[in-house]
């Protein structure tokens, strides 16, 4: 596991280093659709169970149980834009366990005008993203896995395609509770740019959680660390003046400490595993928090949280992440698995 952690980071830190937000092409991978992952802060690499949406943040996550699983997520964004998944899972007794995905942004319809204003037509823009995941469990306590991407960004009269990877491995200690995931992600290029010459980067990064179930309690925590290539996730505004000289009395750009850049970093969330059948789930995004806070009223900013609920074949989940006082997104997912209704039929 650490030799594959140092090898995985030593190899994909030149490809994903200085990549800052706001700077990067295909945004849309950073968003989940699924309610269970929006949930749980926008990102949960750590838990390997019978969820193809867990599996979607890490193909080590790929397992047995996910066998002729399919899941389906939406989400209604912000000012009309939608985002959604659609995956299947089949697993081979000799090798492995795979994944076929969908996952899409539309950003929906907008007027074509020409320079006096007269509407002309319209048009829409959206992404697209094909996925392609095998996970493999070479014994019951270390997998690794990995996603082949191909993208196509349609916005009417600029196009562009790329190809990403995802690599990630899994130490899963059954036992003691206790799983750990390191993962690089979006590592990849354009093939085909918005405007000819100007290649622009992909959203990569690399990232490391941990997962603990408390012994004899419902309670399953995870951490997550993103961004293990670079430490430095601020953004100066040059307009932000809070910094006052008590001395001179003069305002300066505001500087963002050391321990407010670490934190930064950070994801952590909680499962309540009441039965079964029926999770709840609460997470809080360091960065979202800092970033996206409005200083005189915080209010939950940075928070989120869900539910897992299984009724009869189908497990229907709901997540409501808070990005901002001017509204949160809610996400909703509907899994089944179609071994079980194959399973009902030859009863």
């Amino acid at each position: 596991m650490f030799r594959f952690a140092i090898a995985v980071s030593l190899l994909l830190t030149g490809a994903v280093f200085a990549q800052d937000g706001g700077r990067a092409v295909y945004s849309f991978l950073e968003i989940p659709a699924s309610a269970r992952i929006a949930a749980m802060g926008g990102t949960m690499i750590t838990v390997s169970d019978h969820d193809v949406n867990a599996a979607l943040q890490a193909p080590s996550l790929l397992n047995e149980s996910q066998d002729k699983s399919l899941a389906f997520s939406m989400v209604n964004y912000f000012d009309g834009v939608k985002l959604g998944d659609a995956s299947y899972v089949h697993h081979h007794q000799k090798y492995g366990t795979f994944l076929a995905s969908m996952h899409y942004a539309s950003y929906g319809d907008f007027k074509l005008t020409n320079e006096f204003g007269d509407v002309e037509g319209g048009f829409n823009a959206s992404d697209y993203c094909m996925s392609l995941g095998w996970g493999y469990r070479y014994n019951p306590r270390f997998s690794v896995g990995a996603f082949f991407k191909t993208i196509y960004s349609d916005y009417y009269l600029y196009n562009s395609l790329g190809v990403a990877l995802d690599i990630s491995a899994t130490y899963l200690d059954t036992a003691n509770n206790f799983t750990a995931t390191i993962l690089a992600r979006n590592v990849g290029v354009q093939l085909d740019n918005y405007v000819e010459g100007q290649s622009e980067p992909l959203p990569a990064e690399v990232l490391i959680g941990f997962s603990k179930r408390l012994s004899h309690t419902p309670l399953r925590f995870s951490v997550t660390y993103r961004h293990l290539e670079k430490f430095d996730l601020s953004y100066t505004d040059p307009n932000d003046l809070t910094d006052i000289d008590p001395l001179t009395g003069e305002a300066s750009v505001k500087e963002i400490s050391f321990g407010n850049n670490l934190s930064r970093h950070f994801i952590i969330g909680s499962e309540i595993l009441l039965s079964r059948n029926f999770h709840l789930r609460a997470a809080y995004n360091f960065q979202r928090r800092q970033e996206l806070v409005v200083d005189t009223k915080p209010g939950t900013v940075g928070f989120s949280l869900g539910f897992g609920l299984k009724i009869s074949k189908f497990v229907f989940s709901y997540g409501r992440g808070k990005y901002h006082l001017a509204g949160a997104s809610n996400h909703f997912s509907l899994s089944m698995n179609l071994g079980e209704f194959a399973k009902k039929k030859s009863r």
